[in-house]
């Protein structure tokens, strides 16, 4: 396959991967939304189903990696990093053009959340004064947790640590399954079970981080967060944002060493 094909099809994979993802917690979180406080069983389906739409799309034409992790992962299973920076280029502009789209079909939405008193502060909002603390000591927006992910408790090892549990085992999944015949991604039946993999982690491991287990996945809708012209959205919370980053790579790199020397 050509360097056009795996950029094309990352960046298409990875928008609905993020357009999905980050929709359906755009719809558990945001005012005026019908699936408002749907809960956390929502979006970990919500999350499985948004790979599973993914990578039957974009498997055709990339191999459907849509993560920098499981890329790196493959890489050092291959011995092969020449096409790593065109998968994650186009990862990371998925990403963004995602969570962009995300923001338009919740435009309506995003615009009465963040100007509810009750939600972003102001006079008589008693019950927010908390939130409004917890903002400014964190740096992150009432919004934020729709584009990236974010600690319940902070503690840097801990968070870390959870965040290469859970790449590890989504990365051994996609790496011990049965790879399409190009060997390069997952195929029809490994898009389903992969997806049902990241519902597992989410509903097992989701509730320390939110699980992010893809860089891509958080760095790209978190530059969008800044990027956007939101009223009161606060800050993007630069100071966690290397977490999801680096433990994700972690846990695919120590993934693939398991799997050469156990099952290769």
């Amino acid at each position: 396959m050509s360097s056009s094909d795996i950029f094309i099809g990352e960046t298409i994979g990875t928008a609905i991967l993020i357009l999905l993802g980050g929709g359906v917690c755009a719809a558990v979180t945001l005012k005026a939304s019908k699936a408002r406080n749907a809960g956390w069983l929502a979006i970990t389906f919500g999350w499985g189903f948004a790979v599973l739409t993914a990578v039957y799309t974009s498997a055709p034409l990339s191999g459907a990696h849509l993560n920098p992790a499981v890329t790196l992962a493959l890489a050092i299973k291959d011995k092969d990093f020449s096409n790593l920076p065109v998968y994650w280029g186009g990862q990371l502009l998925g990403a963004m053009i995602g969570a962009t789209l995300v923001w338009v079909a919740y435009y309506g939405q995003f615009h009465a959340h963040l100007t509810d008193k009750e939600i972003v502060g102001g006079p008589g909002a008693q019950a927010t004064e908390a939130k409004a603390v917890e903002a400014q000591e964190t740096g992150a927006g009432p919004v934020l947790g729709i584009f990236s992910t974010g600690p319940e408790i902070r503690n840097v090892v801990q968070n870390l640590l959870t965040e290469i549990i859970g790449t590890v085992v989504l990365v051994l999944a996609v790496l011990t399954q049965g790879l399409n015949d190009k060997g390069n991604g997952l195929g029809t039946i490994g898009a389903l079970i992969t997806a049902l993999v990241v519902v597992g982690i989410g509903l097992s491991l989701g509730g320390p981080t939110g699980y992010a287990i893809n860089p891509a996945r958080d760095l790209g809708p978190r530059i969008v967060h800044a990027l956007l012209p939101l009223p009161n959205k606060g800050g993007s919370d630069w100071s966690y944002a290397w977490i999801p980053v680096v433990g994700p790579l972690i846990g695919a790199a120590i993934a693939a060493g398991i799997y050469n020397v156990a099952f290769a």
